[in-house]
């Protein structure tokens, strides 16, 4: 599965750094350190497929290579799509992945939240797993299968801040990371790609918890284009 962008709009370090600065003001960014080993529950055959190609295109596009299996954890991706957030604390054994995970469950009743994500790392700083729970009600619903399973290939592939993507985190970083071409495509913002490539530099760290990794990252993205 390919991402299509739409036509490079330059981002500033201020866009950049919005990316990832919390809502608490602290700034981190962080990457994955390990293959992905993805592993999809709660969707039929048709739409794993779609999900799964996302998950791959993403992982190219910030070169980051997708195995069957993670030799510590067995998958460390795992996305869990649900009707009613109850039915999370009726998987099996997941109750051990996600510590708290009922009262966890009824935050997210209280707030009508239809995802949420959990990432777990290693000495490092690194990403060494992601869960991701999407509830499917009726915005998530009507969404295009594909724009779905991209925005949550996009969500999982960095440590965004925990406002990125929303009104509150300001500027470029308050877009949503995909958007529509005049024709009526869903396609991956050309910012958010770049970033993401940016991000992967192999010589950037795993993980940076410096406002000034914005200037370098920018730095990049202006080499790039």
């Amino acid at each position: 599965m390919a991402t299509p962008q739409i036509p490079p709009d330059p981002l500033s370090v201020d866009d950049i750094a919005g990316y990832f600065t919390r809502s608490d003001g602290s700034f981190l960014c962080a990457r994955w350190g390990r293959p992905l080993a993805p592993v999809v529950f709660g969707v039929t055959e048709e739409s794993l497929g779609t999900i799964k190609g996302a998950i791959e295109a993403v992982a190219a596009l910030a070169g980051l290579d997708v195995a069957e299996t993670d030799p510590e954890l067995g998958a460390n991706l795992m996305l869990f799509f649900v009707r009613d957030w109850e039915e999370l604390t009726e998987t099996p054994g997941l109750d051990r992945l996600i510590p708290d995970l009922a009262p966890l469950v009824a935050r997210l009743e209280r707030a009508e939240a239809n995802q949420y994500r959990v990432f777990r790392f290693d000495e490092a700083g690194a990403i060494r797993a992601c869960f991701a729970f999407v509830r499917m009600d009726a915005h998530m619903a009507a969404t295009p299968a594909d724009a779905l399973a991209l925005t949550q290939a996009v969500q999982a592939i960095l440590l965004w801040s925990d406002t990125a993507f929303s009104a509150e985190a300001g500027g470029r970083a308050a877009e949503p990371p995909l958007a529509r071409t005049p024709e009526g495509h869903t396609v991956l913002r050309s910012g958010v790609a770049s970033v993401i490539r940016a991000a992967y530099d192999p010589v950037l760290p795993d993980v940076a918890r410096d406002p000034a990794h914005a200037l370098r990252l920018e730095a990049r993205l202006r080499r790039a284009g």
